[in-house]
């Protein structure tokens, strides 16, 4: 089989789509012949294994797993003799951030990972987004605490996490000022943004609203800059450690004074996220929002898209088979 392959950390240049082969499955694993995958922040940082402590999980020297790829979305090819969910012919879409190997026309996942049946009406593209972003964008809301009625700020909410809260926030019932840039004004309009800030017209730090939470979906702020923004017991939360790793330290020191905080989630995934996803897909509350397609043999253009740090939502990769 096709895969997009590396032997080493390093930029985009490191992966080469080459054959290798098909991967086996165990007594409660699930074949996935793949049609389509993505390459989002999370597949960049552990190619580059930035920041260096992912290679404490992934290999300190050289990379423990050679095919990366979190998303994706295909048919079931296979079954194990344990698997009671699924069945050959099944069209799934997931998320894999133990294992990875999405990026190739293959792969194996346990029937208990983050598993569900592709949504009604949506093709392999469409549906493969749904997942590394959202959950991202599902642990930050859920961590700030936010209610129907709230007001929250959602700082980039033009990427894959940020396109994702602006909906899910509004799903809640939240009341939404989301931040772009001037181009994506519309877009983030039509995502339910009750009021957009143009970042390249004003200083969204200088906002006079005050916010139950402010969530950072980029993390290119900061809890000093936002920290005005906030109400008397309002949460800062984002989707990065922050310079020098200072999210992690105010979200132990910032709760003791009681007051404005900051909160740093852990993600969770599992079967149950992947069906709440699909279905608030089917409910209409949810559509993730697609930027670029790739074939497979393009993945290395892909790669350096996506770290232009300029996408809108999601970058999707076709993965092709022979007739």
């Amino acid at each position: 089989m096709k895969a997009a392959v590396r032997a080493r950390y390093g930029p985009p240049e490191v992966v080469s789509v080459l054959d290798i082969d098909k991967p086996v499955i165990t007594d409660r694993d699930v074949l996935v012949k793949v049609h389509a995958t993505t390459v989002n922040r999370t597949d960049c940082a552990m190619r580059a294994a930035q920041p260096f402590l992912w290679r404490f999980f992934t290999g300190l020297i050289r990379p423990t797993v050679p095919v990366l790829g979190t998303e994706f979305a295909g048919e079931v090819e296979a079954v194990g003799e344990g698997v009671t969910s699924f069945k050959p012919g099944d069209r799934v879409f997931g998320y894999n951030d133990g294992g990875f190997g999405a990026h190739a026309q293959y792969m194996v996942i346990s029937q208990d990972s983050t598993l569900a049946i592709v949504p009604e009406g949506l093709t392999y593209e469409e549906a493969v987004p749904s997942t590394e972003g959202s959950h991202y964008a599902l642990s930050l809301i859920r961590s700030s605490r936010v209610s129907e009625g709230d007001d929250v700020l959602v700082y980039g909410a033009t990427g894959a996490i940020g396109s994702a809260a602006v909906q899910l926030l509004k799903h809640l019932g939240a009341n939404v000022t989301a931040v772009c840039g001037t181009s994506h004004l519309d877009l983030v309009r039509r995502l339910g943004a009750d009021r957009v800030v143009d970042y390249t017209a004003t200083d969204f730090t200088r906002d006079e609203q005050r916010y139950s939470a402010v969530i950072d979906a980029v993390g290119k702020s900061s809890y000093g800059r936002c920290r005005r923004l906030l109400k008397p017991r309002g949460i800062y939360v984002a989707s990065d450690v922050g310079a020098f790793w200072q999210n992690l330290a105010l979200a132990v020191v910032t709760p003791v004074a009681r007051g404005k905080k900051v909160v740093f989630p852990l993600p969770k995934h599992d079967a149950g996220m992947a069906r709440h996803f699909k279905g608030l897909i089917e409910s209409g509350a949810f559509r993730p929002v697609i930027d670029r397609r790739y074939a497979l043999d393009e993945i290395v253009e892909a790669y350096r898209y996506v770290e232009t740090g300029q996408k809108t939502g999601n970058v999707v990769i076709t993965v092709g088979h022979p007739e």
